[in-house]
């Protein structure tokens, strides 16, 4: 059972960066972005290609990795922004068609530039930390230090600083906010590309447990969008307790319960169904006036 629990915390730390971009996008500019797995998938295909540059220091290439990643999955997110979404208007039905397309372009060019096979990354280092009745790894301890640390930094973007306030102004009413000067086209344009980076980090942190491959966006892409359903669509709080769930009972059904791993993905949703049914706002989300 702890084992199980760690295991879990892990999941649950990776889902929460990834979901929290996906929530970031929906919540301020209303866009379903179809393409946040394979933003997702980017990050980890370029993390592989940065630490291939550096053999010798593996540690070396996955610190610039997670710099260099996340920033040039962001960039992509905010050029796709400006080239196609805001041309679209923002429009629901439109948005989800084009991000589809762009979930097509991204994977076949990651199997272009990439190939067919999953590659590993070797982690930045390798200790591990006695627990009661096993060690367990000390880099994935880690992670879920630096994903908690991150999601506290994206917090105090959101409720202390000025471009936080300008988002939230943005998400309200967004023709109000040009009345006020906001420049709404970049607000837009850099919430897509914070999604988007988001995202990446996850996959950069998680890659060097998981491998690398092209067709691995959609496993976050489906679990992000169950979670910010169950946590309640545009909410950070219900996003972080509804990815503890998911990575909770993903922990313990495959771990403890060596289930495999559809099996927690059908349990997951039920889960939404039941949300759906008698709470459709989400665990902490707000009901529609």
């Amino acid at each position: 059972m702890l084992l199980a629990l760690m295991e879990g915390l892990v999941s649950a730390a990776v889902l929460a960066l990834t979901a929290v971009g996906l929530s970031l996008t929906f919540g301020v500019m209303r866009v379903v972005n179809v393409a946040h797995g394979e933003f997702f998938m980017l990050g980890a295909v370029l993390a592989w290609f940065v630490t291939q540059a550096f053999p010798g220091a593996p540690a070396l290439g996955f610190a610039l990795a997670l710099v260099v990643c996340p920033l040039c999955v962001a960039a992509i997110a905010v050029l796709a922004d400006l080239l196609v979404l805001k041309r679209l208007a923002y429009e629901p039905a439109p948005t989800i068609v084009a991000t589809i397309g762009l979930l097509y372009v991204l994977q076949q060019a990651a199997l272009s530039l990439f190939g067919p096979d999953a590659r590993p990354v070797a982690p930045p280092f390798d200790f591990r930390v006695q627990l009661p009745w096993f060690g367990y790894s000390g880099y994935k301890l880690c992670v879920i230090l630096a994903a908690l640390a991150l999601l506290g930094l994206v917090w105090a973007l959101l409720s202390r600083t000025r471009i936080g306030l300008v988002m939230r102004a943005t998400r309200i009413d967004r023709e109000m906010a040009r009345a006020f000067a906001i420049n709404v086209d970049l607000v837009y344009a850099g919430v897509f590309g914070l999604g988007a980076g988001l995202a990446a980090v996850a996959a950069v942190l998680i890659v060097p447990i998981r491998q690398a491959h092209y067709l691995m966006g959609a496993d976050p892409l489906l679990l992000s969008f169950i979670v910010v359903i169950i946590g309640g669509l545009g909410s950070l709080r219900g996003t972080l307790a509804a990815a503890l769930l998911i990575g909770l009972m993903d922990g313990l059904l495959s771990t403890a319960l060596f289930l495999p791993p559809t099996v927690a993905r059908i349990a997951a949703t039920l889960l939404v169904a039941l949300v759906l049914v008698f709470r459709p706002q989400g665990l902490l989300g707000k009901a529609a006036a």
